[in-house]
């Protein structure tokens, strides 16, 4: 009898001390992480942001532009996500935007269309898919150097840039811009021009390699006008094109 209260008391305080080391062991990370979230963030896309505002508070806080773990910032410019819908935002550190670009409105156009010709830098003649009507655009918050009537300095390259970025053919997406006209006085489009299976803006390429300036029509600032300049930028300090050639 003594033999089996001391086996029961032996085996009485193994429990006990079980039970008390798992009392002292440190949660599991299951048990740290609040329902319906993850124990560290995963890899973000720009798919997972509702804005380009928002895309870009999230690309600052995790370093950019210095830093870019999550690859929101395709072309190194220091803005996040730019196919994301606005509001939109260029800055580039804690703090207000100090150039926010307006919401866009209903009222924009968006229609799909096929490059037939390259005009010159900043002018191109597409034709529409719907309906097939051939319009002449000028591409929206750009100004490139003339080819016509007085050939200025670095026209010919910012030409030969847009043709091999829209070669004959070329679909692409145009936007107009609620801040803008739809037309200009020469009847011409006032569009940004997207190639559609990149995504690429022809405007805002025109600029950061140098073969265009910004160009604000009559004081009204075009919605995009804050990441154009921050591309403009870019392009100066290195000396790109016109700001190298002429």
């Amino acid at each position: 009898m003594k033999r089996t209260l001391s086996l029961l008391a032996a085996l009485a305080a193994v429990v006990a001390l079980a039970v008390a080391s798992l009392a002292a062991a440190p949660p599991t990370s299951s048990a740290l992480s609040a329902p319906g979230t993850s124990a560290r963030a995963g890899d973000m896309d720009c798919g997972d942001f509702a804005t380009q505002a928002a895309a870009q508070r999230f690309y600052v806080r995790h370093g950019g532009p210095r830093s870019d773990p999550h690859n929101l910032d395709a072309d190194g410019d220091g803005i996040a996500c730019e196919s994301n819908p606005c509001p939109c935002s260029t800055a580039t550190g804690p703090g207000p935007d100090p150039t926010p670009d307006p919401a866009p409105s209903t009222s924009v156009k968006v229609e799909r269309a096929r490059v037939v010709k390259v005009v010159d830098g900043d002018t191109v003649d597409v034709r529409m898919k719907r309906g097939g009507k051939r319009h002449r655009v000028r591409i929206l918050g750009i100004d490139t150097p003339e080819v016509y009537g007085g050939r200025e300095c670095w026209g010919p390259e910012a030409s030969s840039a847009a043709k091999r970025l829209l070669p004959v053919g070329t679909p692409v997406v145009l936007r107009s811009d609620r801040t803008q006209d739809l037309r200009d006085r020469y009847g011409r489009l006032l569009r940004y021009v997207e190639k559609a299976r990149t995504s690429t803006d022809v405007g805002k390429f025109q600029v950061r390699h140098g073969n265009a300036r910004v160009y604000v029509h009559g004081d009204r600032a075009f919605r995009k006008v804050g990441v154009y300049r921050t591309a403009q930028g870019l392009a100066r300090r290195a000396g790109l094109g016109l700001w190298g050639g002429c």
